[in-house]
């Protein structure tokens, strides 16, 4: 019988668990998000062994996966800054994000359509959350990179996020296909630019004028309020939360002159400091519960099947083929570790769970979705642990080469 107690003994323990997931993932490069899925799984295993069940799990999911989109983007634009020379590194991610999205959705659309069989409309909404990056997991997950590989991350699978779900939205409208539709996909792109400057301008200002001390949850609230009215609205409100991030972050490009009189530059680096302290914390709670509950929903039984495997493996290979022609061919970058960096996760569970009824397919497996995160997370996983033993071997180099113990630049 559940009490007050149980539950919270269960959930604290849940939150120290992955605490010490997140220490472990430092030392043995295993994604923190895998651990947390078998967590969850492991008590699924355990509540159906003792008769104990946990109901509305896909509402929870739902709800720690949109405030889960809002905290971690907001964490990954407040530690990203704006200068001359990032430029060219903004719109390469961007490009990246944009060109690699397309051509992972187009064919993974081919797998599903062709191998299973999926009509074209079904296969291209279920080819959209497969093509698009997590950052839930990417942005936790490159903590230890270089500075302008780990920028070039954050930034693609932010705007991967954002284009994602904004061509989703777009995907799942009945009338889609027709000329009015685009208009008004291109329209909502420029109303939530225009609303996103102003919305941030104004909560700059709020951030700086509120003189008590409970400031940060409020903005929360505020931008929890307007992405929810966007998300109803279909507006891609998660690029408001990036415009804030981005502005209160680089506040000193956007305060000048007369308003840097109104507004105290000092004043706003301590606030800044301060909400990201607490926005890191927030998505670290809402990363647990999300991927533990993920875990529970998880039906390990269909991951075994040969239809699964060979269909996600499909999908993964889609994955890393496009990856690969882009880093190559386009972006002509390294492509260790970047090629593996590409994870599905939150965001992708999150557009599964909001697919329309009448797109549904009985061909498709929920068993694929869980595959897919999880090897992808494990490919990551063995890219990271590569790019940290070519660094040790050429250290181990320059080290006999020389006769001491300097060390090289960094490769990663």
């Amino acid at each position: 019988m559940a009490n007050t107690n149980n539950i919270l003994i269960t959930l604290s323990a849940l939150v120290i668990l992955s605490y010490l997931f997140n220490i472990i993932a430092r030392y043995v490069k295993i994604p923190s998000v895998i651990l947390l899925l078998a967590t969850g799984a492991g008590l699924k295993f355990f509540g159906d062994k003792f008769g104990i069940q946990l109901s509305g799990t896909s509402f929870f999911l739902n709800l720690f996966g949109d405030i889960g989109l809002i905290m971690i983007v907001l964490e990954g634009s407040l530690d990203l800054g704006l200068t001359r020379k990032k430029f060219p590194l903004i719109g390469k991610s961007i490009l990246s994000a944009i060109l690699i999205l397309a051509a992972t959705s187009g064919l993974i659309y081919l797998v599903l359509h062709n191998y299973l069989g999926i009509p074209v409309r079904n296969a291209i909404v279920y080819s959209l959350p497969l093509g698009v990056i997590s950052s839930a997991i990417a942005i936790p997950s490159v903590k230890e990179l270089s500075e302008h590989k780990k920028e070039f991350i954050i930034y693609e699978s932010t705007f991967s996020d954002i284009i994602g779900i904004m061509v989703f939205n777009f995907a799942i409208l009945d009338n889609a296909l027709s000329s009015e539709s685009f208009l008004d996909f291109f329209l909502n792109i420029f109303y939530i630019i225009l609303i996103s400057f102003i919305s941030s301008g104004l909560l700059v200002f709020m951030l700086n004028s509120i003189t008590t001390h409970i400031k940060s949850f409020l903005i929360f609230a505020i931008l929890i309020l307007i992405y929810s009215i966007g998300k109803i609205f279909h507006l891609p409100s998660l690029l408001l939360i990036l415009v804030f991030g981005i502005m209160l972050n680089n506040n000193k490009y956007f305060i000048k002159g007369k308003l840097a009189k109104v507004l105290h530059l000092e004043k706003m680096s301590s606030v800044t400091a301060e909400l990201k302290l607490l926005t890191a914390e927030s998505a670290f709670l809402v990363r647990t519960f999300f991927f533990i509950l993920f875990g529970y929903a998880m039906n390990i039984n269909s991951l075994i099947t040969p239809e699964v495997i060979i269909t996600g493996s499909l999908i993964i290979g889609c994955i890393l083929f496009a990856r690969f022609i882009f880093l190559l061919f386009i972006s002509k970058t390294h492509l260790i570790p970047e090629l593996f960096i590409a994870p599905r996760g939150l965001v992708t569970v999150v557009l599964f769970y909001a697919i329309p009824a009448h797109f549904i397919s009985p061909a498709f497996s929920d068993g694929i979705i869980y595959y897919v995160i999880i090897v992808s997370s494990l490919i990551m996983m063995l890219g990271l642990m590569f790019t940290k033993t070519k660094f040790s071997e050429t250290e181990r180099l320059v080290v006999r080469e020389q006769g001491s113990v300097e060390k090289p630049v960094n490769l990663s």
